[in-house]
């Protein structure tokens, strides 16, 4: 064994986070056009799948996590993969800031602003928010606090006036106000979703293959069921499982706008890499609006698939069912009084008269 190679192997890496690198498709997917050239390695991949014990599962069926929010802390999530590609298009075109656009308590508003930190970059925020406290500041609860800590600039604009102007608008206005400044911006859209995010998706499925094959036949995904709230995760994922062998059946529930407009939405995303596949035969899309279990994606998601489960379950039996966990753990620290009930499992604990007492027995580190 050449120990010379290994140890140059071993240094490679262990510093590989946050490295620029050459991008080389699945096989599969040598075909899509454009792919990218480079990628900035941002995750912490690969993130691990384990089973998952669900109570009232149809008969024969079992669910598996993927763990997509161990792709790190602060930049933990589904964003991650897409912004490796959107950060290494960024820094290739020269800009010297980022610009993105997102609810108060955004993900990936959050991940970009860590993304952007971690290459040097400045980033802009518009953040969407209630008009009764567009004019205050926004606080430091949960993503905004990491927003806040790594330097974003962060500009509030109200639901109302962000369903009038648009979020391409938006950012496109403040591009320009920048540009005249004699700034390098570098806009991504919502949640990251174009055509080039979602090759994140499409390389987490090259990712999922190899788990699988690791398994030696042991394990085969049938479905795979993931959170829908701005298209490109599902479309990279759809997209992915129907080109390689994976060949699982995607199922996104959507937590925000309705079905028809998804099912669009991703047309166009793999219209952009030339596909040449309808949405419709890739991908099914259900609602998950309305459902008040946590403000986080996959929870939602989640609902939605054992309520599938329950109402029909013969769809379900005796598959072996792959859920995305998609993240979105700090949005919680802004939900804590819709949680309090959910959490009233305290009390004072009582120690009875029997117990020996001594003072300095306990010691208070």
């Amino acid at each position: 064994m050449d120990l010379d190679n290994s140890k140059d192997q071993e240094s490679t890496s262990l510093f590989e986070f946050l490295s620029r690198k050459a991008y080389a498709p699945p096989s599969w997917a040598s075909l899509l056009n454009p792919i990218p050239s480079h990628i900035f390695s941002l995750g912490h991949l690969p993130t691990p799948i384990h089973k998952w014990n669900l109570p009232n599962l149809p008969a024969n069926t079992e669910v598996y996590l993927k763990r997509d929010d161990l792709s790190g802390m602060q930049m933990s999530g589904n964003k991650v993969r897409k912004l490796e590609f959107l950060m290494a298009d960024a820094v290739a075109q020269g800009a010297d800031c980022i610009i993105t656009i997102g609810g108060i308590q955004s993900n990936h508003c959050r991940a970009t602003a860590v993304a952007a930190k971690y290459l040097n970059l400045d980033c802009y925020l518009i953040l969407r928010t209630s008009k009764v406290v567009v004019d205050k500041d926004p606080g430091l609860t949960g993503n905004l606090l990491v927003e806040r800590l790594v330097g974003a600039n962060v500009q509030l604009i109200s639901k109302e006036e962000y369903a009038q102007i648009g979020s391409v608008n938006l950012t496109n206005d403040l591009k320009e106000k920048l540009v005249k400044e004699g700034r390098k911006p570098y806009v991504i859209p919502v949640g990251g979703s174009n055509s080039l995010g979602t090759w994140g998706y499409i390389e987490a499925i090259r990712e999922i293959e190899q788990q699988v094959q690791a398994t030696t036949g042991r394990i085969k995904f049938d479905d795979i069921v993931v959170a829908c709230g701005s298209g490109a995760t599902i479309a990279g994922l759809a997209l992915g499982s129907w080109l390689g062998t994976l060949k699982a059946k995607v199922h996104a529930f959507a937590v925000c706008d309705d079905p028809d407009y998804f099912y669009n939405f991703v047309q166009d995303l793999i219209d952009g890499l030339k596909a040449g596949v309808d949405s419709h035969d890739i991908v099914n899309i259900q609602n998950a609006k309305g459902v008040v279990l946590d403000p986080v994606y996959s929870g939602k998601a989640a609902y939605g698939m054992m309520k599938d489960m329950a109402e029909n379950p013969k769809n379900w039996e005796g598959r072996k069912v792959l859920f995305i966990h998609t993240g979105g753990l700090l949005g919680l620290f802004d939900k804590v009084d819709q949680m309090s009930s959910l959490v009233e499992n305290w009390g004072r604990m009582e120690v009875q008269e029997s117990v020996p007492r001594k003072d300095g027995t306990g010691k208070m580190f």
